[in-house]
């Protein structure tokens, strides 16, 4: 073997690594001035992200500020709206409306012959008021069916405070023989209420001012009860007075077993009956419903026996068993004189006989009728 030969042409000048290893490569002048070093200035050392003014923003910036602004304005509209519906009344005001005054008709029933006496068992058994229930169990409330303007809960709420009313101005014995006026107040429309108290506290025969227009109310100091049991019969009916207002009539007899008051011992048969016919007009508004009171629009009462010239502003004036009522009739009424006109009305107190044999239900039985 050989080794490494020499080149056709010979061996180099100088050979590999010597000092004229780049002495062939020759620069000419264009070359030489195009490789002068040239100093970039600051803005351009720093190149295009580092500006010192801030850019305009862009396209996708201006939308994102349109959106803020209008969520801005939506966020400020629904809280407007809120507001709004928060002060105002999803439910249309009722029309202003104030009670007007109580107007009352009180008719004394005179009886013909001497006031039956007896014990309470019997007259109360063996007469007209047989059949009628005890107490608040005789005020039956009708089937409430709602009307145009009212539900048929709304229709029960009249109904009910109707007989709240009456069993406090009708049954409630510390209202009858107690003079305590308090139940009956506290059910009535506040316009009504300076009338109440003018007519319980200075009763006037003048229709408009008789206590016993709004409460059945007796002298303690000249009867009292013979028995805690008050009998009853009668309906209920109602209707539409207007769109913000209900009617309820009430036409009910209570029927009372009396006696002379006073202290000591009673006989057992000295008790009397006494009845009282009540037919009262009511008016219920929406507020009136809410709060559990009414207003007595006007009151007919027919009661007796008593004596046609009694005063029954202030409290009625039972005959007693065995009392007779006076000759004289009602005082006279003179259309000449001024002032507040006087009710000068009277009737005859005819009760028809018990019907034959036991009672068979609340139709079996007639209430008393009067005859004027």
């Amino acid at each position: 073997m050989t080794g490494h030969g020499e080149p056709p042409e010979g061996p180099p000048e100088n050979p590999p690594g010597g000092e004229d290893e780049y002495r062939s490569l020759v620069f000419d002048e264009s070359f030489v001035r195009a490789a002068q070093l040239q100093e970039f200035s600051a803005q351009e050392r720093m190149g295009e992200h580092a500006r010192a003014v801030r850019s305009l923003p862009g396209r996708g910036t201006r939308r994102r500020s349109r959106a803020a602004i209008a969520l801005v304005l939506l966020i400020t509209l629904a809280f407007a709206t809120a507001v709004y519906m928060g002060f105002r009344n999803p439910y249309p005001t009722p029309v202003g409306r104030h009670a007007e005054p109580l107007r009352t008709t009180v008719v004394p029933l005179a009886p013909r012959g001497p006031v039956p006496g007896g014990t309470s068992d019997a007259l109360l058994g063996d007469g007209p008021a047989a059949a009628f229930r005890t107490g608040a169990a005789g005020i039956n409330l009708p089937s409430a069916r709602r009307t145009e303007n009212f539900s048929d809960s709304q229709v029960t709420i009249a109904l009910s405070t109707v007989k709240d009313y009456l069993v406090a101005s009708s049954l409630d014995p510390d209202v009858i023989t107690g003079g305590v006026v308090r139940p009956v107040g506290r059910l009535l429309d506040p316009d009504q209420t300076s009338q109440f108290e003018a007519s319980v506290n200075s009763p006037a025969d003048d229709g408009a001012h008789s206590a016993t227009g709004w409460l059945v109310r007796f002298d303690p100091a000249d009867v009292e009860l013979a028995d805690p049991d008050i009998r009853v019969k009668g309906t209920l009916a109602y209707a539409e007075a207007g769109s913000d207002t209900l009617e309820v009539v009430s036409d009910h007899t209570f029927t009372y077993a009396l006696r002379h008051a006073g202290p000591g011992p009673h006989r057992a048969d000295d008790a009397s009956l006494f009845t009282v016919r009540r037919v009262l007009h009511f008016l219920l508004d929406r507020e009136d419903l809410r709060l559990h009171r009414l207003e007595v629009r006007s009151a007919y009462v027919q009661a007796g026996p008593q004596s046609c010239s009694a005063e029954t502003a202030g409290g009625l004036r039972p005959l007693l068993a065995g009392e007779r009522t006076d000759t004289r009739g009602p005082d006279g009424t003179d259309p000449y004189a001024t002032g507040p006109p006087a009710a000068a009305l009277c009737g005859t107190l005819a009760v028809s006989p018990p019907p034959p044999g036991p009672p068979q239900g609340p139709e079996a039985a007639r209430s008393p009728r009067s005859r004027p």
